[in-house]
């Protein structure tokens, strides 16, 4: 069987992995001591199929009947509100129309989530079909998935050398060399480091840090049937989880590859246009972290073997979109590379393919 190596052990590549374990020998190393330790593990786990680009959205359709049905579904029901203050219509006009959300009343607004402040929210727009992903779960299927299929996961192992030579690829792993007939690059944010190890041209895969503050349930209230809920054009964000309140200023500052953390000013802005739209008082945060959400320039995914050197694999770029793309972005990239025709619309295979971006 052919060999694979994919390296990266978050919702990226154990996705891919475990599609292309079907019908390969594959083997898969995470540089941390856990899968998902990075973005994967940081995510805000919702799907909205309105969400991303065309591309985006075409991945988001196409892994649904997946995330609704596999193993008994993933997800559950949230919803999605966008507020904006008096000033602020233009902007929530453009936001409704983007991501198909529905006008509602300001206090049918307030209905939904009890801390707004009626004072302040002038408009606003919902969409109940948005839904939380059960990432954890999902993760742990895929690479259940895998093993099942006799493929092979190694963790702690960064990977530290890899070289092409006439049969493939040997990949130097954590103290390990390794072999393999074909490379799949899901290293995120390291995703164009690893790639230059290899010899391969990058592709400008750019991580970018986003902040997170948890805070108690505002007010003595439970916030486990509220939607999820925006500043218009996504200036900050909360969301219910595990009976707290998560909130994030969607700050997106381009960061080297790392193990990030919150950025305190960042943070407290966003804390500030959350306070500015709500009636009961700020809390101080219960803990605070951040994740690298790693975009191509375009900002989509790019998915496909390198037009340069076919046998490498790019599964990356997955900025905020990973989980909810998973299933069919991973299904494509095992599609291509076994030269596959694909079942997504060819104008969406055309806009993933790292060939766009060496034109």
């Amino acid at each position: 069987m052919t060999k694979i190596i994919v390296i990266g052990g978050g919702i990226a590549g154990i996705s891919a992995a475990a599609r292309l374990s079907a019908d390969a020998e594959v083997t898969l190393i995470e540089a941390e001591k856990a899968l998902g330790y990075h973005a994967s593990g940081r995510s805000a786990a919702l799907i909205e199929k309105n969400y991303g680009a065309p591309s985006v959205q075409a991945l988001n359709r196409a892994s649904i009947d997946h995330l609704e049905n596999a193993n008994g579904g993933y997800l559950t029901q949230r919803g999605l509100m966008i507020i904006a203050d008096t000033h602020e219509e233009a902007a929530l006009n453009d936001d409704l129309k983007t991501m198909g959300l529905e006008r509602i009343t300001p206090s049918e607004a307030v209905q939904m989530v009890p801390v707004l402040d009626p004072e302040r929210v002038a408009f606003a727009g919902y969409h109940a079909d948005a839904h939380d992903i059960d990432t954890d779960r999902l993760m742990q299927d895929f690479a259940k998935t895998l093993r099942s299929n006799g493929g092979t996961i190694l963790t702690g192992r960064p990977v530290t050398g890899i070289t092409r030579v006439p049969q493939g690829w040997t990949v130097t792993a954590g103290g390990d060399t390794l072999h393999a007939d074909k490379i799949v690059n899901a290293a995120g944010a390291w995703a164009d480091q690893i790639a230059v190890m290899a010899g391969i041209q990058p592709v400008g895969i750019v991580p970018r840090r986003r902040s997170m503050a948890r805070i108690a349930a505002p007010g003595g209230h439970d916030p486990a049937r509220w939607p999820m809920f925006f500043g218009v054009h996504e200036t900050w964000y909360a969301k219910p989880d595990a009976g707290a309140l998560i909130i994030s200023p969607a700050d997106e500052d381009p960061v080297e590859p790392h193990d990030a953390w919150a950025d305190d000013m960042v943070l407290a802005e966003g804390l500030e246009r959350y306070q500015n739209m709500v009636a009961v008082p700020l809390t101080k945060p219960i803990s605070t972290w951040a994740g690298l959400r790693s975009f191509a320039p375009d900002r989509t995914l790019v998915l496909g073997p390198d037009p340069d050197q076919r046998d490498f694999i790019w599964c990356a770029g997955q900025g905020g979109y990973g989980f909810q793309t998973s299933p069919a972005a991973a299904q494509l990239v095992a599609d291509l590379t076994f030269g596959r025709l694909s079942s997504l619309p060819v104008e969406t295979v055309d806009a993933l393919r790292p060939d766009r971006l060496r034109l």
